[in-house]
This record gives C-alpha cells, structure tokens and sequence, in this order.
C-alpha cells in the first residue's frame, strides 16, 4: 500500500513528489509527460530558472526526485481511480493497478485556441496567453491581442505595461463598452471587429492577420485569449466538487470535497497559472497530505 501517489508531472506534481519523499513517504508520481507548455521554447517568472526550457526543467526536476529511492516515477496515463473507505485503486493505461492511501491530482489544464486558421502555427512562440510570462520578451514591439472575451479589456491594460502599440482584434464580436471604447481610443488602442481569416507568417512567426473584408494588418507577436478545461476527467469521476469556472474546489491546503484526494496547480484554477505559483501550491498540498498521513497514524 503506498502512501500517496500523484498523477500530473507539471511543476506542481513535481513539487509535491519532492516534499512527500523528502518526509519519507512511499509514493508514485504518475508522469504521462505531455505537458501543457509543451508548446514553448521558455519558461518565466522562476528565480533562478528564468529562461529554462520546460524539457530542461522537468528533467532537472526528475533528477532531483530520484536521490530518494522512497519515490518511483512511472510514465503511465491514470485512466481510471476508484474510492475505497480507506484507500484507493488506481488504473493505468497499461492495465496495471495500484493501491493508495491519498491521491494528489496535479493533472493540469488544457489551452481551447478559438477556431482561427492558423493560430496553432505561432501559439506559444509568438502568440502567447499570458503577459507575465512572455511580456517582456514582446515589450515594444506591434502587438495584437485576439479575444472576443469581455475580459479582453483588463488584459488590454496589461500588455499595454509592455508594448504601446496595440491593436485589439474582436474576431466579428462587440465586447466592450462605451466607455472602455472611449478608454481604450484615449491610449490610442484600435479595436477591430472584423472576422479573422486567417494569420499567415513564417517559422511560428506572427507577420500578418488576414480578414474576411480582404484587409489585412501587419503585426509582429501577440497574445490571444485562450479557453481553459480540464486535462484529465479523474477529478469529475471521482465526484470532486467543482466551482463554476470548471476549476476544482479546494481548502487552504489542498483537500477536495471527496477525503483523500487533493489537487494543486492549475487544476483548482485558484492562481494564475505560472511555474512558480504550481510547484508553490504543490508543495503546500504535499504538507496537506503529509500532515493527513500522520495524524491518522500517530
């Protein structure tokens, strides 16, 4: 019978191995390694590992994990975890099962690109979801932001901190206010409403965005506002609570609505979703679980 095993190996899952072995749990990281930053050369916003390839981080990680030999790494898909009154079978891909204590489920989430021609050509080397992360790396330069979201508006003002030469393009929808229209013409942002045709360029780089009237605009990387689901249906399944915006409900340190299961990283959608803030939450959920463990057993 393990301790814990861990299903997602993002940042978050990864953390939360390190702590839970670190505290002498026998545990499982379940790894089926296709990660959601799969699509970017870089990773941000992490001290000292500013910069790092996601290839790089992860495999620095694993070889970090590996000097405790309380803790094996299995490069399975999770399909199936069934609740037990004290424990839970878990079910891989391959047929194999295995019996736990905890689960922590750091399955992640998955990017919905809108239905554009061409927006999976540069998504993630020159179109980005996220000004934190790739921000400065764009800063100043001819900018587009591609949402039909009203939340478009506040992400307007957040690129603006690095570029100021923006043009939102609404993809044939009417999002904003008059009001936000008359801001957004005050810091001379364009707005166009026009359906987009498709975005044409080179090597995943953004050159132009071709519309349904014919015209075209020139611009050199962006961000676009992309949906967020669920990676994996475990949690659902399992008959985890969930809020309204398909994220996983959780305490302060992790637990689920079902006993026994947890979730950290971008699964609870509580925090915005950078390397830094999943393995942080990773390692807080792994304190959640290890203080669980043994406070039953003392």
């Amino acid at each position: 019978m393990l301790d814990c095993v861990v299903v997602g190996g993002g940042p978050s899952g990864l953390n939360a191995s390190l702590v839970l072995a670190r505290a002498r749990k026998n545990i499982i990281l379940f790894d089926e390694d296709k990660p959601r930053n799969a699509v970017t050369s870089e990773s941000h916003g992490f001290i000292t590992r500013d910069g790092i390839k996601p290839s790089e981080f992860k495999r620095l990680a694993k070889e970090d994990l590996m000097k405790y030999p309380n803790l094996t790494i299995q490069n399975q898909r999770v399909v199936h975890i069934k609740k037990w009154k004290q424990s839970f079978s878990i079910y891989t891909k391959s047929g194999h099962v295995y019996e736990s204590r905890k689960v922590i489920l750091s399955t992640g989430l998955k990017d919905v690109l809108p239905s554009i021609d061409g927006v999976h050509d540069f998504y993630g080397t020159s179109l980005f979801s996220c000004p934190f992360c790739d921000g400065w790396e764009l800063k100043d330069l001819p900018l587009v932001l591609i949402s039909d979201n009203p939340s478009a508006f506040h992400k307007v003002k957040l690129i603006f901190n690095w570029s100021k030469d923006l043009i939102i393009c609404t993809n044939g929808k009417q999002i904003f206010s008059i009001e936000q229209q008359e801001l957004l013409s005050k810091n001379n942002i364009k707005v166009i409403e026009e359906e987009i045709l498709s975005l044409q360029g080179e090597a995943g780089q953004l050159k132009t965005i071709r519309f349904t009237n014919g015209k075209e605009l020139e611009r050199s990387g962006g961000f676009v506002s992309a949906a967020l689901k669920q990676a994996s249906t475990i949690a659902e399944s399992l008959g985890c609570k969930q809020h309204k915006n398909g994220g996983i409900v959780i305490d302060n340190m992790g637990r689920t609505s079902i006993q026994g299961v947890y979730a950290s990283g971008d699964i609870s959608l509580s925090t915005p979703s950078q390397v830094i803030n999943a393995a942080s939450e990773g390692s807080i959920v792994a304190m959640g679980v290890i203080n669980d463990l043994v406070g039953e057993d003392f």
